[in-house]
């Protein structure tokens, strides 16, 4: 399948799984309601009302038809809670209160678990604070990691629009082994200091949309991992953070390829680096293709546009070997902004499987809004086409 005709194909994919997107968020709650406070719930912050949102759970999933789960307003203290399905119908998550983690690590890998279940909605003008600050210090390399704030496993026609996440553990969101899920009109938040705070992390899933999200963290906005496929995201603003990042890729045997990623009407700001492609050095084999980055502004980014093929995050890599990440049919259309580093564009591919087919054209990129920029590359086949700033690899 030739470019073109995979852009199209992608396009007419994207349409069809907005209509179905539009046609969930059309059903409004009329089924039954279920108040978390009739099941025992207290918005007071200090009282543990985990069983009483997992009764309010259970009643509504096993309700013919579905319904509503109403959170009102209040502050909800919540421990490691796992919703499972199916369910015998769609479920409306309506959060308007604030539901709050508690202090410090815990031993699952989420703080709230949604699973098995299709047709979830979750909405609302509600927060969900992880209190971040009393676990990142206790972050390292080495551990286990801390909890996610919301984990999606193994969903299908889900939409999360309206609410507001703030200081994660870990990643604000995690998907994984999942279809149809769309994330829209929320706010993400994190200090750009926090460890790993990604604000929305896709793994093993496909036919993903992010659109009208605003991200500031200390990790990517957001990350695109192993085994994905069709992602749509479009008018996210990015910054602080580490911008929006294809991987890392190969730090692990057996993973899925990388395809059909469109990244479209973006503005990153003040992030460590705006697009990227990251693999480990060495690493087994896998493939990363038909990606397109278009019509993206770059407000001081310190890498505007880099493939990086040797990460290696905590410089203790031996980097005896080569990246085995196949990236190819990549194409980065008009980018333009500022740049903080001399290097607009870095192409750092691997030796052993050259990146192949890397497209640039229209790219404005200027070093505090004065300067030009450069291009360096290496192990790429790629090509500039007409003028843009930078125009060619030093």
């Amino acid at each position: 399948m030739t470019s073109s005709h995979f852009f199209f194909h992608s396009l007419s994919l994207f349409v069809i799984f907005l209509i179905i997107i539009n046609k969930v968020s059309q059903v409004h709650a009329i089924g039954s309601v279920f108040n978390v406070q009739d099941f025992g719930a207290s918005p007071d912050g200090k009282t543990d009302s985990s069983q009483a949102f997992l009764k309010t759970w259970n009643q509504t999933c096993q309700n013919n038809g579905g319904g509503t789960i109403l959170i009102p307003t209040g502050t909800f203290l919540l421990n490691t809670l796992t919703f499972n399905g199916p369910c015998k119908g769609p479920i409306f998550f309506n959060i308007n209160g604030l539901l709050k983690a508690p202090l410090g690590k815990c031993k699952d890998d989420y703080w709230i678990l949604f699973q098995h279940i299709d047709g979830l909605t979750i909405n609302g003008e509600g927060s969900l604070d992880g209190q971040g600050p009393s676990a990142w210090s206790l972050n390292n390399a080495n551990g286990p990691n801390p909890p996610s704030s919301i984990k999606f496993n193994g969903m299908s026609n889900a939409l999360i629009q309206g609410i507001t996440s703030i200081n994660s553990k870990f990643f604000h969101f995690q998907i994984n082994k999942s279809k149809g899920v769309h994330f829209q009109n929320l706010s993400i938040t994190a200090p750009d200091e926090s460890p790993n705070t990604d604000g929305i992390h896709i793994g093993d899933s496909n036919d993903i949309i992010i659109n009208r999200v605003n991200i500031s963290t200390g990790d990517d906005c957001v990350s695109i991992g192993p085994g994905t496929s069709n992602v749509h995201i479009s008018e996210v603003n990015c910054g602080p953070g580490h911008g929006i990042s294809i991987g890392s890729l190969g730090k692990y045997q057996n993973e899925g390829d990388v395809n059909g990623v469109i990244v479209t009407n973006c503005n990153i700001g003040k992030t460590q680096n705006g697009l990227r492609i990251k693999s480990w050095a060495p690493s087994p084999p896998s493939k990363v293709f038909n990606v397109t980055f278009d019509n993206i502004n770059m407000n001081y980014v310190e890498n505007p546009i880099i493939i990086d093929q040797h990460y290696c995050p905590h410089s203790s890599c031996k980097n005896e070997g080569d990246s085995q990440v196949q990236i190819s049919d990549v194409k980065f259309i008009n980018i333009k902004g500022t740049s903080a580093s001399k290097e607009g564009v870095v192409l750092d591919c691997s030796k052993s499987v050259p990146c192949q087919g890397i497209e640039l054209r229209g790219l404005e990129l200027t070093l505090n809004g004065q300067q030009t920029t450069t291009a360096t590359c290496s192990n790429a086949n790629m090509n500039f086409f007409g003028p843009q700033t930078p125009s060619e690899c030093t």
